[in-house]
């Protein structure tokens, strides 16, 4: 077999396979006499049917199987050996003459191949890229402060509620007249946050409620037609609790207070470590956290402008526009012409923008390692806890969710994705010079705003 590449220009070429009989007919013959095997042919024994019967029937199909399989293992077999960087998928040639392979033995097929254009990234000091540092405010000072006393506070038992505390009693439903209904519902421990009430009506009703007293409440007024919050309360599923909308009557068991940890020596050592002992070092350690938090926000907006800076500097790439097109066309669903003249345009810049990174990765032997995939769920982890009010989440029990995480491919694809973006990012930052410039938080969010 002999396969050759003809380039039409810089971004388009042309493979031609010349496959000659030799080249599948063993494979025919093996493939066929596995029929034979296998066949139950009326009036012969199974596997006993003459090859010339066996030929007759299945071998046109036997034979188009194993050329095509030929041919796509030489096809990408050339493209991998050879190391060719090819856009989408090869395309039978518009120059293809047309081949009958029932009855030709030796035959020349031809794919029409996109290639990617060749790109260089040179980048040094003497690429200046802005980096905004965004000043730390006595209010983010001050909120961080308000959440580490929130995250080491402690929860108390009080005779009389206040805001936000958390009621614990039973529930039992009334009836049309206000008592207790017989045989009704009836619920042990059930805990309520009146805070959270979405009717103002029923969260008065709690105000200022002591240990032991009863308060009539409407659960499902209470839930603001929520189905799972009703369901939480009434302890049972969504559909069980939807038929309950009536009164019920509950019975304070117990008052449950959080107490805000605080500002003293403990709180700094549980915060911020051992070393950690006075109110300055406090600060010093929050301002530190704060700045470590902002980082990821400031070398996102930094991967945008070094990424135009780049691309300035990369120019123009030669693409394979037409040829791209046809593959889209030919692969999308339903995909007509007109989508794809559309959708062209809106896709080339991102496509151009994958090769360039694709070249800084391979120029700098960027590699993503399982420690790099671990550390990024970890945070997706600690923010989908943060969601909830959960700051304070144990070592262990953060390593398991993010590697249940990434027992998901999907979720697996994404985070390397992220992770690749990241040591980008990083690479660039310290190829290049950054001209720093210190912003508060409301002048870097203006940064991201569309300007007309």
């Amino acid at each position: 077999m002999n396969i050759s590449l003809q380039n039409v220009d810089k971004v388009n070429a042309i493979i031609k396979i010349e496959v000659s009989k030799a080249d599948y007919q063993e494979k025919v013959d093996a493939t066929l006499k596995e029929y034979r095997k296998k066949a139950n042919i009326p009036g012969f024994r199974k596997g006993m049917a003459p090859m010339s019967m066996i030929n007759k029937m299945f071998g046109k199909q036997v034979k188009m199987e194993e050329i095509n399989k030929t041919i796509g293992e030489a096809l990408f077999g050339y493209i991998r050996e050879n190391q060719l960087n090819v856009l989408g998928e090869p395309l039978p040639s518009l120059e293809q003459e047309v081949i009958d392979f029932e009855t030709a033995d030796d035959f020349i097929v031809s794919f029409d191949v996109a290639l990617a254009p060749e790109v260089k990234v040179e980048l040094s000091k003497e690429d200046k890229v802005d980096y905004y540092n965004i000043a730390i405010s006595e209010e983010m000072i001050d909120q961080q402060v308000t959440a580490l006393q929130n995250r080491f506070g402690s929860y108390e038992q009080v005779e009389e509620a206040g805001d936000k505390d958390m009621l614990k009693g039973d529930l039992a439903e009334l009836d049309a007249d206000g008592n207790i209904k017989e045989g009704g519902l009836m619920v042990e421990g059930a805990s309520l946050m009146p805070s959270y009430f979405h009717n103002d009506e029923q969260k008065a009703k709690f105000a200022a409620i002591k240990k032991f007293a009863t308060v009539d409440f409407n659960p499902s007024e209470a839930a603001g037609g929520n189905e799972a919050e009703l369901a939480s309360i009434l302890k049972m599923s969504k559909e069980e609790a939807a038929a309950f909308t009536g009164n019920f009557r509950f019975t304070v068991n117990e008052i449950t207070h959080f107490v805000a940890a605080e500002k003293n020596e403990e709180l700094f050592k549980n915060a911020c470590g051992e070393d950690c002992t006075t109110e300055e070092q406090f600060i010093e350690n929050i301002k530190n956290m704060i700045a470590e938090q902002l980082i990821p926000e400031q070398d996102y907006k930094f991967g945008i402008d070094s990424r135009k800076m780049i691309e300035t500097k990369v120019g123009d790439l030669e693409m394979p526009e037409a040829l791209l097109k046809r593959w889209m066309i030919a692969t999308g669903k339903d995909r007509t012409e007109e989508q794809v003249n559309e959708e062209f345009p809106k896709m080339l810049p991102e496509l151009k923008w994958h090769l360039i990174k694709e070249q800084i990765v391979k120029d700098h032997g960027i590699k993503v390692e399982e420690a790099d995939l671990l550390e990024i769920a970890k945070r997706s982890t600690m923010a989908q806890f943060a969601q909830y009010g959960m700051a304070n989440i144990p070592a262990e029990l953060l390593e398991n969710y993010a590697k249940q995480m990434l027992q998901n491919k999907e979720a697996v694809r994404n985070i390397s994705e992220r992770a690749i973006e990241d040591k980008i990012v990083a690479t660039v930052k310290d190829l290049v010079s950054l001209d720093e410039k210190g912003v508060s938080v409301e002048e870097f969010q203006k940064l991201f705003e569309v300007k007309e």
